[in-house]
């Protein structure tokens, strides 16, 4: 299936409209076009992963010259699959701009006052929220709300766009737009929300908006030291919100959930793929860092204690609270 045709841009009209299919998504979308186009009826149990897969290949041959592409990742959100499972997350496929700023994106459909609002929000995610203790890389609903307020940023941003929309213009939302810029986002699929009600970025955005959040988040700061807000899985090399971090809080050892067991099994050992060093799975990167380090550290000590862990016991995941240093 090399010739683009119009089952082709039925297929990526599908898409636009869309932005993110699964396969089984896709299957009665793949089954009405092909049944119009060969004038007879097609089962979506009879469209495969291979059918997908060609229709896939041929349409991002035709549209990247427009810096569009089809791309996929694994929902990262472990409510997709449990840790005893040895089915893995669904896999999601999405239309992306290979080039432009997702932020100048956004700003087709909100305003630039909502836009630096969005910004803040990022920046609460992935510098505020992720930190060397914790990285949480999640918002919850009160704290999007307290962001409604424009103040003084943490860092100037990198990108021009965004500059412009922060440079002293930026007015105060209302709680009440704030929330709704949140809904509106969740519903865009930029946005997802767990059920503990904290926002983190969908699989969409993060294929979107992965070259973006490193060039904005991994950068020297004034003392010429790198941060690098946006880690990466050891196994599969994208953008990890959720999962496990290695043991020593100064290796960057991350390994998504879903890649945490079949890299170990071909291991054969628990060991970081970094440091080499004993992997506990104790440490987190997403919800559960933020949940794990609220809890009092005489419950995480006790925890520690119950683990069989590296030659080197890593006593700093029983820290209390580091200093603003430490943290960085």
């Amino acid at each position: 299936m090399d010739i683009y045709d119009d089952r082709h841009r039925a297929f990526l009209q599908a898409f636009m409209a869309r932005s993110t299919m699964t396969f089984e998504e896709s299957q009665p979308v793949l089954a009405a076009i092909i049944s119009a186009h060969e004038s007879r009826d097609i089962a979506p149990e009879d469209v495969t992963q291979s059918t997908l897969n060609d229709f896939v290949d041929t349409v991002n041959g035709a549209i990247s010259t427009f810096d569009l592409e089809i791309r996929t990742s694994r929902r990262q959100d472990p409510k997709d699959s449990a840790d005893d499972s040895t089915t893995p997350p669904i896999l999601i496929y999405a239309l992306v701009n290979t080039t432009s700023d997702a932020l100048t994106q956004l700003a087709t459909t909100y305003s630039a006052d909502e836009i630096a609002f969005v910004k803040r929000v990022l920046d609460y995610m992935f510098e505020e929220n992720n930190t060397r203790r914790s990285e949480g890389m999640i918002i919850s609903s009160m704290q999007a709300m307290r962001l409604s307020k424009a103040g003084s940023d943490r860092r100037r941003s990198t990108n021009v766009a965004t500059q412009q929309t922060e440079s002293g213009n930026a007015q105060n939302l209302t709680m009440q737009q704030a929330q709704e810029v949140m809904k509106s986002l969740t519903q865009e699929g930029w946005l997802e929300q767990s059920r503990k009600g904290n926002y983190s970025l969908s699989p969409r955005a993060l294929m979107e908006l992965r070259t973006w959040l490193v060039s904005e988040y991994n950068y020297e700061d004034m003392n010429g030291q790198m941060q690098n807000r946006i880690k990466f899985c050891a196994a599969c090399k994208d953008i990890i919100t959720v999962g496990q971090r290695c043991d020593d809080r100064n290796c960057p050892g991350r390994l998504h959930d879903h890649c945490v067991r079949n890299f170990f099994r071909m291991q054969q050992a628990e060991t970081c793929p970094v440091c080499q060093k004993g992997w506990s799975g104790n440490n987190y990167v997403g919800e559960r860092a933020v949940v794990e380090a609220a809890r009092p550290r005489h419950s995480r000590l006790s925890q520690a204690q119950t683990v069989v862990a590296s030659p080197t016991p890593t006593s700093e995941a029983g820290d209390p609270k580091l200093s603003d240093e430490e943290e960085g």
